[in-house]
């Protein structure tokens, strides 16, 4: 016989089970959802961390493919046949396929045969008289002399970086030409003076000068192992014409000095070097172009 007090306790005994249930229900769809949570935002990290990977993959394939399209290796007068492929060689081990001769010997199998694997790269050789002409038929930006004779401080042209400090300064968005001279005589003072910048390799001074193929692969070597360095970004280098109007302004802001004329062709020179080494931005050259024209003006006031 089931009495009144009897019923309610059983009541709330079934209400109380049945809260228990749902609460522990709760509590194992707790844990589940969490779990579910967890899994796509590990998903979503992962997508993330794919489309990163993808997009540095193809920064690095688009500065491999500037590297190896802008720079130019450019042999002035070799002396024997046998170097050309030694050299396409070396360049051939660093990605390099631009091979500029300049008044060269007569290509004989020997240049072919130790070109070995890089055969192909004096089979595609750009041929030349003179300098002028292949600077007159390609658009260069930046050129770069390699001398086994470095000048001191009052050999301004001759003043030199190491091949480190080029291969982490340059800029392979631009068109440059790295120049390696004669096997006797390498570059003269004019060939180097026209160039931006020039690199040298510090040696035993009781024998500084390397065969050419393997000071090619030194330099070459610093170039290659920081091509996946990139800049920051809107820090573009200035191109050939940007600097050449600094230049010109420098130039002129110095022929309005009176001083001596050594010490003007002096001064542009060396303006020309810190400019060179500095490796500005396009945004660096408009900024001090308008303060050259300031200075100008100024000057002119007077």
């Amino acid at each position: 016989m089931i009495e009144i007090g009897d019923a309610a306790v059983s009541e709330e005994k079934v209400v109380e089970t049945t809260t228990m249930s749902s609460s522990e229900n709760k509590e194992k769809n707790e844990p589940e959802k969490k779990s579910t949570s967890k899994k796509k935002s590990k998903s979503t990290e992962q997508s993330r961390g794919t489309a990163r990977v993808k997009l540095i993959r193809d920064q690095e394939k688009k500065e491999i493919n500037l590297f190896k399209d802008n720079i130019y290796i450019v042999f002035v007068e070799c002396e024997t046949p046998g170097n050309i492929g030694f050299l396409a060689r070396t360049m051939a081990n660093f990605g390099l396929k631009n091979l500029v001769l300049i008044n060269p010997p007569t290509l004989t199998n020997e240049a072919y045969y130790q070109a070995t694997h890089g055969k192909y790269i004096v089979e595609n050789a750009k041929i030349y008289p003179s300098l002028d002409s292949f600077y007159q038929s390609q658009r260069i930006d930046f050129k770069v002399a390699s001398t086994g004779m470095a000048g001191g401080s009052y050999n301004l042209s001759r003043i030199p970086i190491k091949p480190e400090e080029l291969g982490k300064s340059m800029n392979v968005s631009n068109k440059i030409a790295i120049l390696f001279g004669r096997e006797g005589n390498g570059l003269t003072n004019e060939e180097i003076e026209n160039c931006d910048i020039c690199v040298s390799i510090p040696t035993d001074p009781t024998y500084p000068i390397m065969n050419i193929s393997h000071a090619a692969a030194i330099i070459f070597y610093e170039l290659f192992k920081n091509k996946h360095e990139f800049g920051v970004e809107g820090l573009k280098e200035s191109s050939s014409l940007e600097k050449e109007y600094l230049q010109k302004n420098m130039n002129e802001l110095i022929d309005s000095l009176n001083i001596p004329e050594h010490k003007k062709r002096n001064g542009k020179k060396t303006f020309n070097n810190i400019i060179s080494r500095a490796f500005i931005t396009g945004r660096e050259t408009h900024t001090l172009n308008g303060i050259l024209r300031r200075l100008k003006n100024k000057l002119g006031e007077q």
